[in-house]
């Protein structure tokens, strides 16, 4: 079975007047679902490929970037983000492999629930994140 993952990624206190967005396969941009002063929510939806027996899950589709076994998201921001006039320039990569076959059973088993990351919207400099960004809260959540 390759199913679908439904995702959520939340950009928590992202700087303001920075625009935001999930990059879709090589140029296309997915706008925040949600904006609020103190994060930004992103849905959207990884295909699952492989055998629970054979090895970790491959993540597929428009928004798993990078080799098979090192899938990962970007958030970008500012110019990125199509963003013409930002200072800004910048992608954080959010790594999928922290997924692992049990999380996603997890999901399947429940009407509803998706799997959630947080990172922190804001870097060191006060911009906003980039390079490979850290989850807060311990990692990727299964959420109702």
């Amino acid at each position: 079975m390759h199913p679908d993952l439904p995702v959520r990624i939340l950009v928590l206190r992202p700087p303001g007047g920075v625009t935001f967005a999930v990059q879709k396969g090589k140029d296309e941009l997915l706008p925040p679902a949600e904006i609020t002063e103190e994060h930004l929510t992103f849905d959207f939806t990884l295909r699952v490929h492989g055998d629970p027996q054979e090895g970790p899950p491959n993540f597929r589709g428009p928004f798993a970037q990078g080799p098979p076994h090192g899938r990962f998201v970007y958030v970008n921001s500012g110019t990125a983000a199509g963003q013409h006039a930002s200072v800004w320039t910048r992608r954080a990569k959010i790594q999928l492999g922290g997924i692992g076959w049990d999380l996603i059973a997890k999901v399947q088993a429940k009407d509803g629930a998706l799997l959630e990351a947080r990172i922190a919207g804001t870097g060191k400099d006060g911009g906003p994140a980039c390079a490979t960004v850290p989850l807060v809260g311990g990692g990727w959540k299964v959420v109702p």
